[in-house]
């Protein structure tokens, strides 16, 4: 693809199409679309505008002028777990969607155009954790500049990793990882509550980590079973997660180092999962 034949972001940078299994948009269906567009503008500094990406009303969460995730409205007829899901990038979403079902998992959504976007497709891995899958055309995703507000890193927390490690190397065609140093592969969460490294798999495309698999056993929230969580850089995790407290969300686990910056999970007014991070240095 030509530089001219890139979309350009909002500021007039070209965008560049996101490898086939990168994480390249994360979506939050809400019930009140306008209470969580508040919660994050004050936690993060987002401004909306109206996007196709999901079926449905749907608004785009922008960022100095940069797009970088999205919320919709849940239906209410819906009665699924309020989250934050990533998107992984795909060259064909009904292929893509085929080799879920194909290696154990089931399709939710789609897939289906998203407008002049792109095709999506909402899928549950056979551990029952929410993955998008997103074949760009006109919306490429977040463009990753690592700026605070921004979504850094997905992790998928279950019970084990073997498993559904092996899932996501065959529908997104992920690399063997026997090699990884501790430190690498504790990714930004770094250490359990306890301080003690967790059976965790690091996925890689090329070679470059772009997601991580990690097995938490008896950990699992009971009531939330196996998720994907994303984590959101903060200029400093102390005071963005008061800050969460302070517009009605919860602290799910306080503020703590690890080798990869100081990180705290907490929950939106609407029992939405995510990480915030705090890079080290």
């Amino acid at each position: 693809m030509t530089e001219a034949s890139r979309p350009a972001d909002p500021n007039g940078t070209a965008h560049a199409r996101p490898a086939p299994g990168t994480p390249c948009w994360v979506s939050l269906m809400a019930h009140g679309t306008t209470a969580t567009q508040d919660f994050y503008q004050e936690l993060f500094g987002w401004e909306f505008q109206p996007g196709a990406g999901q079926p449905g009303p749907y608004v785009r969460a922008l960022l100095d002028g940069r797009q970088v995730a999205g919320v919709g409205h849940m239906p209410p007829d819906q009665e699924l777990p309020v989250a934050w899901t990533p998107y992984f990038a795909s060259d064909d979403a009904d292929a893509t969607a085929e080799t879920v079902r194909h290696c154990g998992g089931t399709v939710g959504v789609g897939p289906l155009d998203a407008g002049a976007d792109g095709r999506i497709a909402v899928a549950v891995d056979p551990t029952g954790a929410v993955f998008g899958i997103w074949q760009p055309t006109a919306h490429f995703g977040a463009e990753p500049t690592g700026a605070p507000g921004t979504p850094v890193w997905n992790e998928l927390l279950t019970y084990e990793s073997t498993g559904v490690t092996k899932f996501y190397r065959n529908v997104f065609g992920y690399e063997d990882d026997p090699t990884a140093d501790a430190s690498e592969a504790a990714g930004p969460s770094g250490l359990t509550h306890h301080d003690t490294l967790v059976d965790q798999v690091l996925l890689r495309r090329r070679g470059r980590p772009v997601a991580a698999v990690r097995g938490v056993g008896q950990a699992l929230p009971r009531d939330r079973g196996a998720h994907w969580l994303t984590y959101f850089r903060v200029a400093d995790v102390d005071a963005a997660t008061a800050r969460v407290t302070t517009l009605g969300g919860r602290v799910l686990t306080p503020p703590h180092d690890t080798p990869h910056g100081r990180t705290a999970t907490v929950a939106d007014p609407e029992g939405a999962r995510l990480a915030l991070l705090e890079r080290a240095g």
